[in-house]
């Protein structure tokens, strides 16, 4: 790197923790969707306002209990950790699919390829010769010190230096209309399997305007993810066998599991299925011991391999670290990718697009201040109330604080957190997320939505031309997890109607 290019990087860096927000100023009115600031349907959501025009509220609600009645013949279910009723539901889906036009399509596609390529160099990079450390463009003390950064991981070969080989990454559409990164998950992102299940559920409850509207297919997504992982092995395995690597029915995405392993033709097993021998990874069979060249992994870091992580874990497989350092076995997505989407680190992120393809972000971060810098930490203690705190490693909707919905208990508690601890959290300044009409009790509202796109990388980056729409089901709510309460509705990217064939 120049010298220039380094006064550069280190100018950034002192940008960042230079920075303060306006956190006084009233924030905006969220984006709507679907309707513009005159209360006119915006283009694309025409057909679908067309439609729903003709039903009354009881079709609609009949519609709705179609929708729930395929999920539940289907077993679509999430669990959620500690609920005092039943753990197993079924997620709670929206009728209304989400529209997105092409050209905005584009834009997110653009974006999130250019993003996943920089965060893959990068970890390629911190795993090997550190140069974006030393180059003083990332703190080395916060990637070094970062929980899920994993010493095992330095200098052993990744294919195709893919170390996320599937990523969901969180967007927001901010009042401006404009596309945001909230966050990146690069560890076990789930969801594809109720993006991919919303898409049948929506067919079958809107066909015809379905059929019109011009809607890219999805379908292919697990034809996609398994040609991804494949290529992982290709280099020296001509066919080689993959396997979904599950905790078990217990994990709260275990549907998923079965559902993608089903849907690409590979089996699903749990550490217990698994054999290490001399270094190679078999699995037990009916007919004897099956070598396996690629685990799709489901599993998080430290249950992988009692021998070299937690020595407690029953999850994994002991030899399994040692069968993936040796090259005998490919692990999707490698260990170690979380510091990658820590979330402190995702403050740099765009000083690590600019780093290695020398562009600047084509999606743009949220702005994030970082608590372990005193005079940022300073800041948000003196406006808790306007800002959304974060845990650094925590997911989920755990572990944070909403400023304007929580209570003084809640900000006194945090405050003490903070203080104790200020490298573990972030913070951001609360954010109106984008609305999308919802069916409420037999009434259409607007309810907070994000957008979770999947994106696929292994010989080449691929972006599943859909996503997973979360929704805040709670009337004024900002959280979507499903854990939280949030729900989930289709999501229809649209073609350029040029591209059409007659």
């Amino acid at each position: 790197m120049s010298g220039v290019e380094l006064g550069v990087a280190k100018a950034e860096r002192a940008e960042i923790e230079a920075k303060a927000p306006n956190a006084g100023a009233p924030p905006a009115l969220p984006y709507d969707e679907m309707r513009g600031l005159s209360g006119a349907v915006r283009p694309h959501y025409v057909a679908l306002a067309d439609r729903i025009a003709t039903l009354s509220a009881d079709e609609l609600a009949e519609r709705q209990r179609t929708l729930e009645r395929f999920f539940l013949l289907q077993g679509i279910t999430f669990t959620v950790y500690g609920a005092e009723s039943s753990t197993e539901r079924i997620i709670p889906t929206d009728l209304l699919p989400r529209i997105i036009a092409a050209d905005e399509w584009t834009t997110i596609e653009a974006g999130l390829t250019q993003r996943l390529r920089a965060l893959n160099m990068f970890l390629a990079d911190i795993y090997a010769s550190q140069r974006i450390l030393m180059d003083g463009v990332v703190p080395r003390d916060l990637v070094l010190a970062a929980p899920s950064y994993r010493r095992e991981m330095q200098n052993l070969y990744v294919p195709h230096q893919a170390y996320a080989n599937v990523c969901g990454s969180d967007l927001i559409r901010q009042p401006d209309g404009k596309f945001a990164v909230l966050e990146d998950n690069l560890r076990v992102p789930s969801g594809v399997s109720y993006m991919l299940a919303n898409r049948e559920a929506s067919k079958r409850v809107f066909p015809g305007t379905f059929r019109g509207a011009g809607v890219r297919a999805i379908d292919r997504y697990p034809d996609l993810l398994l040609t991804t992982l494949k290529s992982m092995a290709a280099d020296w395995r001509p066919n080689p066998q993959v396997v979904v690597l599950t905790p078990g029915v217990y994990n709260s995405a275990y549907f998923e599991h079965a559902y993608l392993a089903r849907l690409m033709g590979v089996p699903l097993v749990e550490g217990r299925d698994l054999v290490v021998h001399d270094n190679m990874v078999y699995m037990r069979t009916t007919t004897g011991l099956r070598r396996i060249d690629i685990i799709y992994r489901r599993v998080d870091d430290d249950f992988i391999d009692p021998l070299t992580f937690r020595r407690d874990s029953g999850l994994g497989s002991a030899g399994l670290f040692n069968a993936y350092r040796a090259g005998n076995v490919v692990i999707c997505n490698a260990p170690g990718t979380g510091v990658a989407d820590d979330k402190a680190v995702y403050a740099y992120v765009p000083a690590i697009i600019r780093y290695y393809l020398g562009e600047d972000a084509i999606l743009p971060n949220i702005e994030t201040f970082l608590c372990r810098e005193p005079g940022q930490l300073s800041h948000v203690l003196a406006n808790l109330d306007k800002f959304v705190v974060k845990a650094v490693g925590a997911s989920g909707g755990y572990g944070m604080l909403v400023g304007p919905h929580s209570t003084k208990a809640q900000q006194d508690e945090f405050a003490a957190a903070l203080k104790a601890d200020p490298g573990n959290y972030i913070a951001q300044p609360t954010i109106q997320l984008s609305t999308a009409p919802c069916l409420i009790d037999h009434a259409i509202e607007p309810r907070h939505v994000d957008l979770r796109p999947f994106i696929l990388s292994g010989d080449k980056i691929v972006v599943t031309p859909g996503a997973l729409t979360r929704v805040a089901l709670r009337k004024g709510s900002l959280v979507v997890n499903s854990s939280q309460g949030g729900g989930s509705k289709d999501t229809w990217v649209l073609t350029d109607r040029k591209d059409l064939q007659p």
